[in-house]
């Protein structure tokens, strides 16, 4: 099996428009939670959101692309130029016939079907733009990616809610690691926080309305965001021998299914996960010294995780660092985990363990090292990525120092 290295990363989010100001805003534990502002907030319960305010697509793309693009494919190509930038990489000749894009996202174009419902149902027209379903399909933004760098190999949308972007980067490591691809372009988008989007969240009643507090004993709910984060996902070998930064090695990859319930998740299924990639990565748990958490901020996720964890690592789990860090970006949904993976990166690059905000009272079963509040100087060799998703779906990655 080969090795599989990764090279260029590039974001968007709350937190900023690019991967330094990411991990910058990680280190300092700055919050990108804010009121939101669109159409029709004010006929919303929830009115806040991890929204990343000043977007201006003009800024990037012309007139035909932003009618072509909706916004979660704009936030996923500027990720991936910067992703591809920050690789060094072309995709002329054979490199781009062996290279491909696997991306996850949730919802897809929601801000096209908001749109569009609007125009038929509120303002009562009868036509619609003849480029609606190419804009709102879920792989639109996969496909966008393939055309921008002329990726000719496999090229791919998974949709599994919050595990998205998990499933996607652990497929295109495995597809690179059995020989199938030399470069994957990799990670997830998501742009749900629009009228609609955000309605529908509220159906659910996990939503809170004033803040995300993973792990502490007052959280009352999730917060949503919006962004992608993009990785270059490569062939050690080729990564090597053309004098590429490596930033991290995948080492891992796990998924499982819970087959119990759409919406609780299970202790038991999680724990699979984890244990799987720590399997397949063939290290042991004393490995690990730090956990990118799914960390959701709801009484169910984090007492399931704190739970499978602590199963999953026996008397290790006291020493493991277990943070999450969407009480900063938001739940982006299917974008969330590939944001989630620079957490990792930091941790394994600069010796820095982005913190766990808002964290003001202890739970105790969520009696684990959950970095409260402050980043933390440490070194560290192994890390994991951790999603569990709706409908029972579980994707864990295990990322090793360079």
């Amino acid at each position: 099996m080969r090795r599989v290295a990764i090279t260029g990363t590039g974001t968007i989010n709350a937190l900023g428009h690019d991967v330094p100001a990411t991990l910058a805003a990680f280190r300092e534990g700055r919050c990108g939670i804010s009121q939101l502002n669109f159409r029709d907030v004010d006929r919303l319960a929830i009115q806040i959101g991890a929204q990343i305010h000043d977007w201006t697509p003009e800024a990037y793309f012309n007139r035909q692309q932003i009618t072509l693009y909706d916004k979660f494919t704009q936030f996923t190509l500027l990720a991936a130029k910067q992703a591809v930038a920050e690789a060094g990489l072309t995709f002329e000749g054979r490199i781009g016939l062996t290279s491909g894009v696997i991306l996850g996202t949730a919802g897809g174009g929601l801000n096209t079907w908001d749109e569009n419902y609007r125009v038929v149902y509120e303002e009562g027209k009868n036509r619609v733009h003849p480029f609606v379903v190419p804009k709102l399909m879920n792989n639109a933004a996969a496909s966008h990616v393939s055309m921008e760098f002329g990726l000719r190999g496999p090229a791919f949308t998974v949709a599994t809610a919050c595990a998205s972007s998990n499933h996607a980067m652990g497929l295109a490591f495995q597809m690179i690691r059995s020989g199938a691809a030399t470069v994957m372009l990799t990670g997830g988008s998501e742009a749900m926080l629009c009228f609609g989007g955000v309605k529908a969240w509220e159906g659910l009643r996990v939503m809170s309305r004033d803040a995300c507090r993973p792990f502490s004993g007052n959280r009352n709910g999730m917060v949503q965001g919006e962004g992608a984060g993009v990785f270059v996902f490569e062939d050690w070998d080729h990564a090597r021998a053309r004098g590429a930064n490596i930033l991290a090695e995948v080492v891992g990859f796990a998924m499982t299914a819970d087959a119990q319930d759409i919406v609780m998740p299970s202790a038991q299924g999680a724990e699979r996960a984890i244990a799987g990639a720590m399997e397949d990565a063939r290290i042991n748990p004393e490995a690990v010294g730090y956990i990118n958490a799914h960390g959701t901020g709801t009484a169910a996720n984090d007492k399931t995780e704190c739970a499978a964890v602590s199963h999953a690592f026996g008397h290790h789990a006291d020493k493991l660092m277990i943070s999450s860090t969407k009480a900063m970006h938001g739940h982006v949904i299917g974008g969330t985990g590939a944001i989630e993976l620079l957490a990792c990166i930091m941790a394994l690059r600069d010796g820095i363990v982005a913190p766990t905000i808002g964290y003001e009272e202890p739970d105790p079963e969520c009696a684990l090292d959950v970095v409260p509040n402050t980043a933390r100087d440490a070194r560290v060799d192994v890390v994991l990525s951790n999603a569990f998703a709706f409908g029972g779906l579980n994707a864990v990655l295990a990322l090793r120092r360079a």
